[in-house]
């Protein structure tokens, strides 16, 4: 258990350690097998690499155009399932870059007609690659940026007619979008663990080639049809909310005793 002691507790604690410090040339001094006091200070950086994770909700917006004229679509929110895992290596206090991987829940929402309504996702696997800049270790404010790259693992698509879903499918690893989606994204994270994170996929969302039928009997349901992919991410990272912290006090005495310790921070 930890306490912050009043600097006259401090004082006296200094003048029993000057007492242990001349019997020892350590930065521990010991009573015995059991009692130890030792003097240290915290780095004003993570000098390891670190990890955090973090769930997020991402509302999405899409510019679709068939043959050139604007596609009716619906800003499409989703919380299920968006997760991630980050490694972070800090270079200063004030700079750092970030890496790990990303399970996505992406997709539009459009209406061809009136009666047409139709929601297109895919659950991609992404790696992202990005820069901090800000109190990247104390965490009470900093801004982000980089690219990443998702690979579509499952395909699902849901239609419905005046209200009501009349046919739904979901392909493994499907021809209907490309494998691989670039993007690029930026944004800022605040204590304890809020994000906001704007991302663009500059890619098209379907894949034109993509056919079914038999031969000479082809369909190309998506050749005329673009679409890119804008997401407006909150996030909240729910694992080691505390991992930005570094004691803004450097400067530490511990004291153990079998399994209890106090701390001092000065």
């Amino acid at each position: 258990m930890r306490y912050k002691f009043f600097p006259a507790l401090l004082l006296v604690l200094l003048s029993i350690t000057r007492t242990f410090a001349q019997e020892t040339t350590d930065s521990t001094a010991k009573i015995d097998s059991k009692f130890s006091i030792s003097f240290g200070k915290y780095p004003k950086k993570r000098d390891k690499i670190y990890v955090t994770s973090s769930l997020s909700g991402m509302l999405s917006f899409a510019d679709m155009k068939q043959d050139g004229e604007h596609l009716r679509n619906i800003p499409r929110f989703s919380f299920i399932f968006n997760y991630s895992t980050t490694f972070n290596k800090d270079f200063s206090q004030h700079f750092g870059v970030f890496t790990g991987l990303d399970i996505k829940n992406i997709g539009l929402i459009s209406k061809p007609t009136d009666s047409l309504k139709l929601k297109q996702r895919v659950y991609t696997l992404g790696i992202p690659v990005g820069l901090k800049i800000g109190d990247v270790t104390g965490g009470s404010f900093f801004f982000f940026a980089g690219a990443e790259i998702d690979m579509a693992f499952n395909y699902k698509e849901k239609q419905f007619v005046d209200g009501k879903k009349v046919h739904k499918f979901n392909e493994w690893f499907s021809d209907r979008t490309p494998l691989l989606m670039p993007s690029f994204f930026a944004g800022f994270r605040m204590h304890p663990g809020f994000a906001l994170k704007v991302q663009y996929y500059p890619q098209n969302f379907f894949n034109r080639d993509f056919s079914y039928g038999t031969t000479g009997n082809k369909v190309y349901p998506y050749r005329n049809l673009d679409a890119n992919l804008v997401f407006v991410t909150f996030g909240y990272s729910f694992k080691g909310v505390n991992y930005f912290k570094v004691k803004k006090k450097r400067n530490y005495m511990r004291m153990k005793s079998g399994k209890a310790e106090i701390e001092v921070n000065y």
